[in-house]
Parts: C-alpha cells; structure tokens; sequence
C-alpha cells in the first residue's frame, strides 16, 4: 500500500512541498484558507505527520512524561487527568508511568523516558528520597517535582524545580477545625513514617494540638500506600478497642473511607458518635453517602502549576531559573464532622 507523502500532499493541492510543512506546522506564512484546504486534502488521503522526522528537526518530541507512585489511587488519577488535559491544550501528549512504589522500576522509568527523548518530566512522588531521581537526570531533560520532597536548604535539591501542597499548614488546619467544633479526643490516623508529605502533615497536625494544650496521638500505617483496605484494618485497630476519640483526622481519603467502612461495621454512627475529617478532597469524597469533610490538596491547581513550569522549563532552558511553588490547602465542609 503505497503510503502518503507530503509530496503527494502538495501535487494534489497543487502548492509547493514548503506550503503543506507550513501548513502542518501552524505557521502564518500562508493564509487560513489555504491552510484549511491542505489540511482538509491531508485528512482525506489519510496522510500522518511523520513525528519522528519532525522531532529530529525541532529536537522537540511534542510528548512530555508523567510519573506517578500508584495510577489506582484517586488522587494519582486525579492528578493524571487534570495533567493531560493542561498538556493537550498546549499541543503536548502526555506518556504515563506508574512506579507501584518499586525504587527499581522508577529509576528504568526516568531511563525510559529519557531514552525516549521526551520533552519534559513530571515525576509525582512522595517519597524522601525522590529528589535524588530528579537530581540524577537534571542535565538530560527539564524536571518538575510534584511532591513534598525538596528542602531549599539542602544543596541536593537546590537545582530542583517543584510544586508542592503545603501540608503542614493542611494538618493545622484539620486539628483547629476539629478543635472548634468542640473535639479534644483527637487522633492522627494513617501516619506513614517514611513519607515526607506524611511527616509534614502530621507535623502541623501535632504543632497544632500542641499549641491547643492537647495531646498528640497518631497511629502510623506500617505498610507502603495509603488505600481503603490499610484504612479499614488501622481503624478497626482504634475502633474496636472501646474508642476513646471522640475525632479521627485521617492522613488521606483513602485512609477515611477506610476507617468509615469500620465504623460502620462495628456499629459507630460518623457523626453522631464519631467525626471523621479526611485529607486530599479527591472526587469520591463528595458521593452522597459518603459526603467526607476534607483538607483540599486542589489537585486542579497542583497539576496546573507543574504543567506551566515544567512548560517554561522546556522553552526557556537554563534561563528558566529554579522555582518551588507552594499551593495553599483549605477546607471543605460536608457532613463527616459534628460539634461535641
């Protein structure tokens, strides 16, 4: 099957092969009719740019990478979506790698990635040593750190462009809401140790209830992700002992819908006997029976952001400079929390 050329594309629309490369590329040089008409003649032979080619030209790839921690979590999910739909409108595909939290298949996934030219990286993580990936592949192609795991101060990180939440002012915020409505029982639930955005969350979390003359308890989750099934068993843990809470402030939706499932089957009425305060507002938090107060990470804003600097990084290069960018949580109301 004889495959369809630019050439072929020019002969039929009678203009020069300099017309359709203008036409395929946007450029102004020719007018809006002319170039509709190339591209309407393009659709009809069923010509494909040839992307390769063009990618060896510009050096450009038109594709950008995304990796993320673990692509069934809602908030990765979340984060994907929005991600892809910011890179559509700017022309750019999107390639997804998903890590399941495997240290070796993230560091195959940056060599993959950069073997494959792409434009520009986004790698989702929060785990602490996640700068040393990034560091390691600076000078290979533009990164964006979408985590919590950049400390200015440390020379490792000072190269390291990032956007991340601010989750010590998101555990504050939870422990002073809790603390209005009336609450002075209140326990950290999901606590993952080796998790710097859980570290940080837990750190306002126990700042503020320092600050509030109360005392600090959490409960840590001992296993590598945040999800339902870890929420449940941790929460049955707190719950079936006699519950001597009155509040639990969980460190992520997952780990709420968890402890809401356990509640439930033990026989706790949320919020009659027991407030639940999540953290993420991922798009189940809202359901109808769930209806789930949460600390909002605005995932929308969160994927902008990394879009847009990453998107400087890769037209401006080294001029670009280095920026940490810190989105501010704030709190969404439902029907999870009561007064006492």
């Amino acid at each position: 099957m004889h495959r369809v050329t630019i050439k072929d594309i020019a002969k039929i629309a009678g203009v020069s092969y300099a017309s359709v490369s203008r036409a395929l590329s946007g450029s102004a040089e020719i007018s809006e009719a002319t170039r509709q008409r190339i591209m309407a003649i393009c659709e009809q032979e069923g010509y494909r740019v040839n992307t390769l080619a063009r990618s060896l030209i510009s050096r450009r790839s038109g594709v950008i990478g995304l990796i993320v921690p673990d692509i069934s979590n809602a908030f990765y999910a979340e984060i994907a979506f929005a991600v892809e739909t910011y890179a559509r409108r700017s022309g750019y595909n999107v390639m997804f790698c998903n890590t399941v939290h495997d240290a070796r298949q993230t560091t195959d996934l940056f060599e993959y990635l950069v073997g494959q030219r792409v434009d520009g990286i986004i790698f989702a993580s929060t785990r602490n040593d996640a700068h040393l990936w990034a560091a390691k592949h600076l000078d290979d192609v533009p990164i964006v750190l979408l985590g919590d795991a950049i400390d200015p101060g440390d020379p490792q990180c000072g190269r390291i462009n990032s956007v991340s939440l601010d989750n010590q002012a998101g555990g504050a915020l939870g422990v002073r809401y809790l603390h209005k409505l009336g609450h002075r029982r209140i326990v950290y639930l999901g606590m993952r140790p080796a998790n710097v955005t859980h570290q940080r969350r837990y750190y306002g979390c126990r700042t503020a209830m320092e600050d509030l003359g109360l005392t600090p308890e959490a409960v840590e989750n001992p296993w590598e992700a945040s999800t339902i099934e870890y929420g449940c068993k941790l929460a049955r843990e707190v719950l079936g002992k006699g519950c001597p809470y009155t509040a639990v402030f969980c460190a992520t939706d997952s780990i709420a819908l968890g402890a809401l499932k356990a509640a439930e089957e033990l026989g706790i009425r949320v919020p009659e006997q027991l407030s639940l305060l999540g953290f993420d507002n991922v798009s189940y938090a809202a359901l109808p029976r769930i209806r789930l107060t949460t600390i909002a990470q605005h995932q929308q804003k969160l994927s902008e952001a990394a879009f847009d600097l990453l998107l400087r990084l890769i037209q401006e290069g080294g001029e670009a400079g280095t920026t940490h960018r810190i989105i501010r949580p704030s709190l969404i109301e439902r029907a999870s929390c009561r007064p006492v």
